[in-house]
């Protein structure tokens, strides 16, 4: 199949130009003025931007959890994906303990097999035996190079940090990448007995017993740990200011850490939670919402290139899910929805506002997540050979997002009544018009399971940055 997109606007995380752009199976074979080709579809994108198809690097469909599986599978949770312009998603292997790495992660790649967008996963070791690393070492001859680590969730999830320190150096010998769930479990245990034992259990005491200084302490002590071991760390959705000064520091010096936020961290805040049940249970997630200066500090750092990538966490559960927990914020299911508005957030928040260039929302947005996770240049990018995952974005349509007409199936949404500006004219997923006009294709094929390239093969894992502080985001 050929498809011609003429007089786009086309956006890269290092250009800007009105180009055409044609698609040969599945990959672009071209871009330059006034292409001739016979192509079976044109399409005029005057007017358009022309984006690289988001990669969300942080999702977490069909969770199992005491108040039931999260709102969306992966079929569900894909068509949102795509209906906010994103083609690729990094979802979690997560086995019970005393389970097999691998048996996890074949059970999980089941689950995900009718998925619309290509997935890959971030594999979480959830203790430290005798079989770990032999496990751990079977992943990445698999192509799983990225392995989730919880500090939080002692009870269930969470390692210690002896078990954080053999992780890390297993995976830093074996050429992988961390990434970190930064929270002081411990500490959160006590303080969360402390307010439930006074009958303190609304959701404000979620957030209560989750202070910015835990994330903070834990963020230094994962970048201590990492340094030790020289294992390269990403730290997944930093909501806090204090946090952030411990990750630019460490970059300064050469260390190679990279940090993702999320759009609830950009644009909501800790009022939320002094609202009245129902509504304050919608924003009960881990890390909860912080203060306005920490969403400042947000954007500043993500503009200036100390925050690397964008997720969304999504993890939607149902209003009655939540409400398990209306009496005591311990039982309320974490997590909220966002993969479907993730660009059209960033676009109208970060973009118009001139917190973002349009440059910078792509990188954060699609090529920053595909060159640390081994996908780039085959994802993330607009360039000769790259795998033809395309947005065409309007960024003229105003909309309202609400539950009533997602696509996620959660029937809540912490986004509720924010107006947006701009929306997926038209996707393209692996050189095939997905998304058109706001319906998705009827034939589209289920997406694929990817692959992280190898890391011992790739620099950009383990080059440390300049002196100045500046990534080497070559081709990896």
């Amino acid at each position: 199949m050929s498809i011609l997109i003429r007089n786009g606007r086309i956006i890269t995380s290092v250009g800007d130009q009105i180009a055409d752009l044609l698609v040969v199976d599945g990959k672009i074979a071209a871009i330059g003025n006034q292409l001739e080709a016979n192509a079976e579809t044109t399409i005029d994108a005057q007017g358009m931007l022309v984006l690289p198809g988001g990669i969300d690097p942080h999702v977490h469909l069909h969770l199992p959890t005491p108040a039931g599986y999260s709102a969306d599978d992966f079929r569900t949770g894909s068509i949102a994906a795509l209906m906010g312009g994103t083609t690729t998603i990094i979802d979690f292997v997560t086995p019970i303990r005393g389970q097999s790495i691998i048996e996890a992660l074949k059970a999980r790649i089941d689950e995900a097999a009718n998925s619309l967008v290509d997935y890959i996963f971030h594999v979480s070791p959830v203790e430290w035996n005798k079989n770990t690393p032999n496990e751990i070492e079977e992943c990445i001859e698999m192509g799983f190079t990225s392995f989730k680590i919880y500090m939080a969730y002692k009870d269930s999830v969470g390692i210690d940090d002896t078990a954080l320190y053999h992780v890390m150096h297993t995976v830093a010998k074996l050429g992988g990448l961390v990434t970190a769930h930064c929270e002081l479990g411990d500490d959160i245990d006590t303080l969360r007995d402390f307010y439930a034992n006074q009958g303190l259990t609304t959701p404000k005491y979620h957030m209560l017993s989750r202070p910015s200084r835990f994330e903070a302490l834990a963020v230094k002590r994962a970048i201590d740990l990492a340094d030790q071991t020289q294992c390269p760390l990403y730290i997944v959705h930093v909501s806090a200011a204090e946090s952030v000064k411990h990750i630019i520091q460490a970059q300064k010096s050469g260390q190679p850490l990279y940090a993702e936020t999320c759009p609830q961290y950009l644009l909501l805040d800790q009022n939320l939670y002094e609202t009245s049940i129902p509504e304050a249970l919608k924003y009960v997630m881990s890390p909860p919402l912080r203060q306005s200066n920490d969403r400042d500090t947000l954007w500043s750092a993500m503009a200036n290139g100390n925050i690397q990538t964008v997720g969304t966490d999504h993890c939607p559960f149902n209003l009655e899910q939540k409400m398990v927990g209306k009496d005591d914020f311990q039982k309320v299911p974490n997590g909220a929805g966002g993969v479907e508005h993730r660009l059209s957030l960033l676009f109208t928040y970060g973009v118009l506002t001139g917190k973002l260039s349009l440059s910078k929302l792509v990188d954060v947005f699609a090529t920053q997540p595909a060159k640390i996770f081994g996908l780039y240049p085959q994802k993330g990018e607009l360039a000769i050979g790259s795998v033809a995952d395309i947005v065409i974005w309007n960024p003229n349509i105003k909309r309202t997002i609400s539950s009533r007409n997602h696509h996620s199936k959660s029937d809540i949404s912490i986004y509720e009544g924010f107006e947006t500006t701009g929306e997926v004219a038209l996707l393209i997923k692996n050189g095939k018009i997905a998304v058109e006009n706001g319906k998705l294709s009827g034939t589209l094929p289920n997406g694929q399971l990817l692959k992280h390239q190898s890391a011992r093969t790739t620099s950009h894992y383990y080059k440390r940055m300049d002196n100045s502080g500046s990534y080497n985001c070559g081709r990896v």
